[in-house]
């Protein structure tokens, strides 16, 4: 049977862990800093956890260097998923609390109660809309998640990258193109996907904000390639990441809010006005106010995930003396040296996403070898799993191979990769 030390793990998610992590959190589970209790067993509402949450919080804002003062780290539960209805449900919200404060200050459609209703269902059934950026399977889910809960007359396909490549994905469509709505309650993006291995370059420059720093409120879902290269945070209104890719393990899913839609500034409308209006009421778990109100202890939180998370931005810090520059620059090698080894067989391998757009973290391609597709991907797999090259099947919607090189993979199992990929066309 394989060791540890033998396998390197490129599965989609959730990742592999760094195995020093796993060490120190094996043992805290059993006992965590001589308190004789596991760290899984302590309370979520002891002084230890709020401390684990606290460290954790203080070195995502160092190593991401987040403005701290303008944005808050909530920890939810409820994965990505989770998090495309609660962008829908808050940030409607704080589009709702905006054109109530608004109507409030007119002296004629503010005057009564039934004018106030009345002047916030014309403005809900005139100018609510949502954009949505879909370049991937992931991207699609929270476009239809968010019709789902409004309806279509309130959801705006923006840019559907099916569009332009003969109705699959792999391309992002030119920015000239999308079809953005004035004033749009966010505008919603996949940085990276993880399934069609799409990956945007860099920020989305018609998303930029103004110079007076108004401008679209920007949502983007970083789950598989946060902490691999540098965010311009102050671009978004909300980022969000499940941790099990490059974070820690599944569990916890970290919000960056920025603090303007939270009270004082922004409070979200009461259930009963939302109810006059006919818009949904979020579950309380899924309301970022309330949930950072309590610092990320509404309900019993994990604590152990936090820690798990907390342990590999310590090791990224000790690591990288530059931070996220640091990971950035070997993510891009090693992403490198796996594409390289696929272009060096065109006749063997075909790369799935446009060039323009391939993602860093999860390399998709086919084998086509012998024309052959699915036997020659079977072949692959099982010669790879006998390496100790694991998790390279793609996605189960898509089919073909997916190499995910999530942070955790070393360099040296990147270059192991391309050497069996040269290897295998050769044989």
């Amino acid at each position: 049977m394989p060791t540890r030390a033998d396998i390197t793990y490129f599965g989609a998610g959730p990742a592999a862990l760094p195995t020093d992590v796993l060490e120190t959190a094996a043992q805290a589970l059993l006992d965590f800093n001589g308190t004789g209790l596991g760290i899984a067993e302590h309370s979520h509402r002891s002084e230890l956890a709020t401390n684990i949450i606290n460290e954790a919080k203080a070195d995502l804002v160092n190593y991401l260097d987040v403005p701290a003062a303008d944005y808050d780290i909530i920890f939810m539960q409820a994965g990505g998923t989770g998090e495309f209805a609660a962008s829908v449900y808050n940030l409607v919200g704080a589009w709702v609390a905006r054109q109530h404060a608004a109507i409030l200050q007119d002296p004629l459609d503010g005057a009564t109660e039934e004018g106030v209703l009345a002047s916030l269902r014309h403005r809900i059934k005139q100018d609510l809309k949502l954009d949505y950026i879909v370049t991937g399977g992931w991207s699609l889910k929270a476009y239809q998640e968010a019709v789902r809960l409004l309806g279509p007359e309130h959801v705006n396909l923006a840019a559907d990258a099916r569009t332009i490549n003969d109705g699959k994905f792999g391309k992002i469509p030119d920015q000239s193109t999308w079809s953005l709505s004035k004033d749009a309650a966010l505008v919603y993006y996949c940085d990276n996907e993880t399934v069609d291995g799409v990956e945007f370059p860099e920020f989305p420059s018609v998303l930029a904000p103004r110079e007076d720093g108004t401008g679209p409120i920007v949502v983007a879902d970083m789950s598989s390639n946060i902490l691999s290269r540098r965010v311009p945070v102050r671009n978004y209104s909300l980022l969000f990441f499940g941790a099990q890719k490059n974070l820690g393990c599944t569990g916890v899913t970290v919000a960056l809010l920025k603090k303007s839609f939270l009270p004082p500034t922004t409070p979200q409308p009461s259930p009963a006005l939302l109810r006059k209006l006919g818009l949904p009421i979020p579950p309380i778990m899924l309301q970022y106010e309330t949930i950072a109100k309590n610092n990320s202890l509404y309900n019993t939180l994990s604590i152990f995930d936090v820690y798990i998370a907390g342990l590999v931005l310590k090791k990224l810090l000790k690591t990288y003396p530059d931070k996220v520059d640091g990971q950035q620059a070997v993510a891009e090698k090693k992403a490198s040296i796996i594409y390289a080894a696929l272009e060096a067989h065109p006749d063997v391998y075909r790369i799935v996403p446009d060039k323009s757009v391939r993602s860093r973290m999860n390399i998709c391609f086919r084998v086509t070898k012998n024309g052959n597709v699915e036997d020659t991907e079977k072949a692959f797999l099982k010669e790879a799993t006998g390496l100790g090259l694991t998790g390279l099947k793609g996605h189960r919607s898509v089919g073909g191979i997916r190499a995910s090189n999530y942070n955790s993979i070393p360099l040296e199992g990147a270059e192991k990769l391309a050497g069996f990929i040269d290897a295998f066309a050769m044989a």
